[in-house]
């Protein structure tokens, strides 16, 4: 018996060698080479990548000028859980493909299944396709987690025409594939999970969705470093593309819209796990929030904006003495961006910590990529080395140049209005962000440069 031919496909971007490499010669990642078998010539005739695969979409329409199509708003359909429906954009779109991925044990499952059965009592059909369990353990979950009377479909298998009969036969409203890389088409030869077919299994999902109106939810493992396992072309074919963030040993997970056809990205829906499944959390400023009986030095509340909402974090710093190479780190901030702010701190308003050992820490497990935290990141450190704590209900943000400006941050009125509602009484911030209109119960200093920030935050303490 003739001994299958191989070749080496590279997990990132699906590139091919016919023998292993550190490095892969389309993309250049490192050990990313993962053994496969070779399409035989015969296998591949029906591929989604062969012109035949289009024989659906051969009726195409003519070209029409933006001006004479009718643009309609989508239609939304609530998924009961508010804080999915946020990261959503409203809820679940007809045809709309939602690809979500996270750690192992991160609660995607769980959330899902939550979502399905209540979609089914507001009274659409439901298919839930499990490659990864048997339908008796996720009954089990279900029972668990207080879903005993749920009518939701439930389907063991991985091969992908058996799945799209299924979807052709019982018409569902929304399927969940949990996970896509455990599918499996019969028309390739390669084992699941691999990078063809992982994008053959997936176009195909989305050409069914597309066709039938079908709302198809895809379950994707993560890799490693914490990115989306298979070829990156996967986020490209969906419509959404949600990440569960959050420790594992933490009560609380963050899901974070990343890429939204249908809504706007970098929104945050918050959730605490709890014995009976993952509960949205209303007010999850709270969560971000130490709770000091008094201010403590080298803590700082920052307004920060994910997606639409306003949220208080607070920065932690930690400057310690330190030896003739100091250490910085960051937890949930970017290191590189810790290094220079503490060159601006030298340099525009005096503070020197070169031969000091500097730690930041977001609260709660957050990570924070905009720049509007710089301003409160310095006033930690600064409050950490003085080892004088800022005063009781104090807030700030903005953003800080090189040349030691603080430019503005956008939406500082949405930032402010929520620091008063939840009590906050005094607010260092940039001078652009300033509201013409007092805000009541809130004191503004409004700052252009780094060392007014200081010389306003000495004067309080």
């Amino acid at each position: 018996m003739a001994k299958d031919k191989t070749t080496f496909t590279c997990n990132a971007c699906g590139g091919t060698s016919p023998r292993w490499l550190g490095k892969c010669p389309s993309c250049g990642a490192w050990n990313s080479l993962v053994e496969t078998v070779a399409d035989s010539a015969s296998g591949g005739k029906n591929r989604l990548s062969q012109p035949q695969g289009y024989a659906g979409l051969a009726n195409a329409q003519p070209v029409t000028p933006l001006s004479a199509i009718e643009a309609q708003d989508v239609a939304r359909t609530p998924s009961g859980i508010e804080e999915l429906d946020r990261v959503l954009g409203g809820g679940v779109v007809e045809g709309g493909v939602v690809l979500i991925g996270g750690d192992p044990g991160i609660g995607k499952s769980t959330l899902l299944l939550q979502a399905m059965d209540a979609l089914h009592r507001l009274g659409l059909p439901t298919l839930y396709v499990t490659g990864e369990e048997s339908g008796a353990q996720v009954a089990l979950r279900s029972r668990r987690l207080g879903l005993e009377a749920s009518q939701v479909n439930v389907l063991a298998e991985i091969q992908l025409e058996k799945i799209l009969a299924t979807m052709e036969a019982t018409q569902p409203a929304v399927v969940v594939i949990d996970s896509i890389q455990t599918v499996y088409s019969d028309q390739l030869s390669s084992a699941p999970g691999s990078v063809a077919q992982v994008r053959e299994c997936a176009a195909h999902l989305t050409r069914a969705a597309k066709t039938t109106g079908i709302t198809v939810i895809l379950v994707g493992h993560v890799t490693k470093e914490g990115a989306l396992a298979g070829p990156r072309v996967l986020e490209h074919m969906v419509d959404t593309v949600l990440y569960f963030e959050g420790d594992t040993h933490s009560n609380f997970r963050l899901v974070r819209a990343i890429k939204n056809r249908f809504g706007a990205v970098n929104e945050i829906g918050v959730f605490a796990m709890t014995e009976k499944g993952l509960k949205g959390v209303t007010n999850p400023s709270a969560i971000f929030l130490s709770q000091h009986s008094e201010p403590v030095p080298g803590s700082c509340v920052l307004v920060t904006l994910e997606g639409t909402r306003p949220m208080l974090v607070e920065i932690q710093a930690l400057v310690d003495q330190g030896g003739p190479a100091a250490r910085r780190l960051s937890v949930g901030l970017d290191r590189d961006r810790l290094a220079m702010l503490l060159a601006v701190l030298n340099r525009h308003a005096g503070v020197a910590c070169a031969d000091q050992d500097v730690f930041v820490n977001a609260v709660g497990g957050v990570r924070i990529n905009e720049p509007a935290a710089d301003l409160a990141v310095m006033l930690a450190i600064t409050s950490s080395l003085r080892g004088k704590a800022l005063p009781k209900g104090f807030i700030a943000f903005g953003e800080v140049g090189l040349a030691g400006e603080v430019r503005p941050a956008p939406r500082g009125q949405e930032r402010l209005k929520e620091a008063a509602k939840l009590g906050f009484t005094m607010a260092v911030v940039p001078k652009a962000n300033a509201p013409k209109k007092a805000i009541p119960g809130l004191t503004i200093h409004a700052v252009e440069r780094v060392d007014e920030a200081m010389n306003i935050v000495r004067g309080m303490g």
